[in-house]
C-alpha cells in the first residue's frame, strides 16, 4: 500500500534562482555592460529597450587597457577638484580678487551670483574632460566597430527623455560626471547653450554595480518572508561630532530629519557599528554616514584602501566590513541604502572608491549613494538635507531622488557639485513603509 513518506528540505540550491526582485525593480531601458579583461582589453556589451533591434549582440573588444581608463577616471575626478571645488579667482597678475571668497565654488552652493562667463569657462572644461574619458579613453581605439558602438551609445544617451540606466562593471567610472559631443546636444545644451545638458548625470538615472548585484528579496509565500515593514523607519546616522562643530552646515538639521518619524540609532564609534554588524542583522532602512573618508596605502603596493571615520578616528575598511558578513543571511537585513556622505583629502590615482560600497553591498546593502570628489561640506550638507527628506518620503526611489537633485542643484543654483554622487546599485531602492 502506497503511503506519503515524510521528508525534509536541507538544502535549496535553486533557492537564490526563484527569489524576485521588490515591485519597485523594472529592467533597466540600457545596460552597458564593460568586462575588464586582465590589463589587456575590455569587452563591452549594450542592451536594453533603449538599444536598436540588432540580429547579434551590440558587442565589442575594446582594444584599450582597463588601467589606462581607470587613471583617466582619477584624472577627471582631480580636475573637479582642481578647476571647481578648489579655483581661486586672481586678476593678470595673479592677485587674490577683492571682495571674493578665496573659493568661492566650495563656500557657496549657490553659485547664481558668480561671474557667469567664469563659470562657463569651467563647465565647458568639465564637459570636454568628461566626453574625453567616454569617447576618447574608453571608445578611443579608433576600429570602425568601435566607431559604431559609439554611435549606438551616443544616440541612447542624446534621447531627451531620461532613461534608467545601469553600468554593469567593475570598472567603477565616475559616470553622471561623463559628457556627450557638445555636437551631439541640440537646444540648450549645444553650442552656445547650457553645458549642463552635456553631462549624463542631468539627462539619465544612472546606477553602477562596481561587479556587485544586491541580494534578491525572499518570494512571498517562502516560510522564510521578509518581514513587513516597520511601523516607522529604522534609520541610522552614523558620525563624526568633530565635523562642523560651530554649525556652519546644515549637518544638525539632516541629523534633525533624520529623527522626524522615524526609529533613529545614533553611533559615532566604529566597535558600535561593528558590533551591530556582528549582531546578526540590523533593521534599519537608510544608514547614513557624515564623516572623514581617508585612502590607506596598502602593504603590497596595491590600490590604497578607501576607509571612513567616525569619532573615534579608527579606520572602518573592507576587511573590517567582510569579517561581520554572516555566511548565510546577510547582517543588513532590511537592504538598506546607504548613503557614504564622507569627505576626503585627495584622490591617489590607484585608488578604488567603489570597493568599499561594494563590501557594504555583499553585506546586505541595497545600494549606495557617496560623492566621487573631496566634496565641500556646505554642499554636502545641502546635498544631504535634501536627499534624506524626499528619501523618508517613501514616494520616490533612489535613482529617481539622485537624477532628481542633479537637476535641480544645476537648474536653481547653477552648481554642477550634484553630478558628482554616484550610485553603486540602488537605483530602484525605495524606503517602504508599513499600511496603514
Amino acid at each position: 500500500m502506497a503511503r506519503e513518506l515524510l521528508s525534509q528540505v536541507v538544502q535549496d540550491p535553486s533557492r537564490g534562482f526563484t527569489r524576485r526582485p521588490a515591485p519597485t525593480v523594472r529592467h533597466p531601458d540600457l545596460v552597458l555592460a564593460l568586462d575588464a579583461h586582465a590589463d589587456d582589453h575590455i569587452r563591452a556589451r549594450l542592451y536594453g529597450p533603449a538599444a536598436p533591434p540588432s540580429a547579434t549582440e551590440h558587442a565589442l573588444r575594446l582594444n584599450v587597457k582597463p588601467a589606462a581608463v581607470t587613471a583617466a577616471a582619477a584624472h577627471l575626478r582631480a580636475l573637479w577638484k582642481r578647476e571647481l571645488v578648489d579655483f581661486q579667482p586672481v586678476d593678470e597678475r595673479g592677485i587674490p580678487v577683492g571682495g571674493r571668497p578665496h573659493f568661492p565654488y566650495a563656500t557657496c552652493p549657490d553659485l547664481t551670483a558668480e561671474p557667469r562667463q567664469e563659470l562657463r569657462g569651467i563647465l565647458d572644461e568639465l564637459a570636454r574632460q568628461g566626453s574625453h574619458l567616454l569617447y576618447g579613453e574608453l571608445l578611443g581605439d579608433g576600429g570602425r566597430g568601435t566607431r559604431r558602438f559609439g554611435a549606438i551609445l551616443t544616440d541612447a544617451l542624446s534621447r531627451e527623455e531620461p532613461l534608467r540606466i545601469r553600468v554593469d562593471s567593475d570598472l567603477f567610472l565616475p559616470w553622471p560626471m561623463l559628457a556627450l559631443p557638445e555636437d551631439t546636444t541640440n537646444g540648450p545644451g549645444g553650442p552656445g547653450g547650457e553645458p549642463f545638458r552635456r553631462f549624463l548625470g542631468y539627462r539619465h538615472q544612472i546606477e553602477q554595480t562596481g561587479g556587485h548585484h544586491p541580494r534578491f528579496p525572499v518570494p512571498a509565500g517562502d516560510e522564510h518572508d521578509a518581514p513587513p515593514p516597520p511601523l516607522s523607519p529604522v534609520v541610522s546616522l552614523n558620525h563624526d561630532k568633530g565635523i562642523d562643530p560651530q554649525g556652519v552646515t546644515r549637518a544638525a538639521e539632516v541629523a534633525s530629519a533624520l529623527a522626524t518619524g522615524t526609529v533613529r540609532v545614533e553611533r559615532a564609534l566604529r566597535d558600535e557599528l561593528l558590533r551591530a554588524l556582528r549582531s546578526g542583522g540590523l533593521d534599519e532602512q537608510l544608514m547614513y554616514f557624515w564623516c572623514h573618508g581617508h585612502f590607506r596605502p596598502v602593504a603590497d603596493d596595491g590600490a590604497p584602501l578607501f576607509v571612513l571615520r567616525l569619532s573615534d578616528g579608527k579606520d572602518i575598511d573592507v576587511p573590517a566590513v567582510l569579517a561581520e558578513r554572516g555566511p548565510a543571511d546577510p547582517v543588513l537585513a532590511r537592504r538598506p541604502l546607504v548613503f557614504l556622505n564622507a569627505g576626503y583629502a585627495g584622490l591617489p590615482a590607484t585608488a578604488e572608491p567603489a570597493r568599499l560600497g561594494g563590501a557594504l553591498i555583499e553585506a546586505g546593502a541595497g545600494g549606495v549613494l557617496g560623492p566621487q570628489i573631496e566634496m565641500p561640506q556646505l554642499f554636502a550638507a545641502e546635498y544631504a538635507h535634501a536627499y534624506v527628506t524626499r528619501y523618508l518620503g517613501g514616494r520616490e526611489t533612489a535613482g529617481e531622488i539622485v537624477h532628481g537633485l542633479a537637476r535641480h542643484f544645476a537648474d536653481a543654483w547653477s552648481n554642477p557639485l550634484g553630478f558628482a554622487y554616484a550610485l553603486q546599485c540602488g537605483m530602484d531602492n525605495r524606503l517602504e513603509r508599513a499600511a496603514v
